[in-house]
Parts: C-alpha cells; structure tokens; sequence
C-alpha cells in the first residue's frame, strides 16, 4: 500500500496522530530531503528507512517503488512540508499507482494554500494555480489565461 502522507508545514506539531502511526508502520519512507525528513521523524522516534524521491530522481526511481508495492510492501510517501503531489514530487508515482490499480490511500493534513486561502479571508471559488512557470514567456502566457477568472487565485512563490 502506499501511504500518500502530509506533514507539517512549519510548525512539527501540525501532524496527525495518524501519519505517525502510519510512518511508524511502513517498510520504508519516501521523501524529498532526507535531512529535511529526519528531524520530523527524530522528533517522533520514528526509525524507518529514508529513500531519497525528488523532481530530480522520480522518474528513475518508479520502476523500484512499482515492484516493492507489488510484493506487498508499504510505503509511505512524504514532502518536505505539506501534502505530497501539490506542487511537491508525487504526482507521478501516484499516477503510476493508479495506472497499476495498487492499493493507496492519503493521510490527510496540512497544504499550504488551504491556510493560506482561510487566512485570507477571501471566499469560494478559488482556483489554485501552484508555482509560476520559471520562463518568462511560460508565465506571461499562463497569467495571460488567468487573467479574466472570476474567483480568487492562488500560486506559490
């Protein structure tokens, strides 16, 4: 099963009493920088393996992962903060998972532009954009198709 997990976005108590029951049940954790990771698991005396999964490296590592959740491993997978697959590595495996029909679920907890669309106050609609484009001319023709949307936009920085 893979456990798609999110984790706190600043402070390490805005996690669930689940996602540590679930990351102290996995053969293994998936995540974006080890270093990163391991002071959330250190804070929660969770021992487990620590597979390095990143933009860089997710493509080269899914045919591993595949095979691992096909002989009954579990796995959980998690982002340096927030929830995997939002604007963080995971959108390919997940897809994979369910291209595979494999067993996955989410443990659900904090995304960033939830908070950030609660403090603000603003109401639904909303459409979430994520990151920017880093050329420009991706983002000016992507800002350029926003442009005339009726409801709150949001986009990481």
């Amino acid at each position: 099963m893979l456990y798609i997990v999110a984790t706190p976005i600043g402070n390490l108590k805005d996690i669930t009493y689940r996602a540590v029951e679930v990351l102290k049940s996995v053969n293994y954790i998936l995540c974006e920088d080890t270093r990163t990771s391991a002071i959330l698991l250190n804070a929660y005396e969770i021992k487990k393996p620590l597979v390095s999964y990143h933009k860089f490296n997710e493509k080269a590592q899914l045919e591993k992962i595949i095979k691992d959740l096909t002989e009954n491993n579990d796995i959980a997978l998690i982002s340096d903060a927030g929830m995997p697959g939002i604007s963080d590595p995971g959108s390919i495996l997940i897809n994979e998972v369910i291209n595979k029909k494999l067993p996955y679920t989410v443990i659900p907890g904090p995304a960033a532009f939830v908070n950030a669309f609660v403090l603000s106050g603003f109401s639904a609609p909303f459409t979430f954009a994520g990151f920017l484009p880093e050329k420009n001319t991706d983002r000016r023709e992507l800002l350029k198709e926003l442009k005339n949307h009726k409801c709150t936009l949001i986009f990481y920085v």
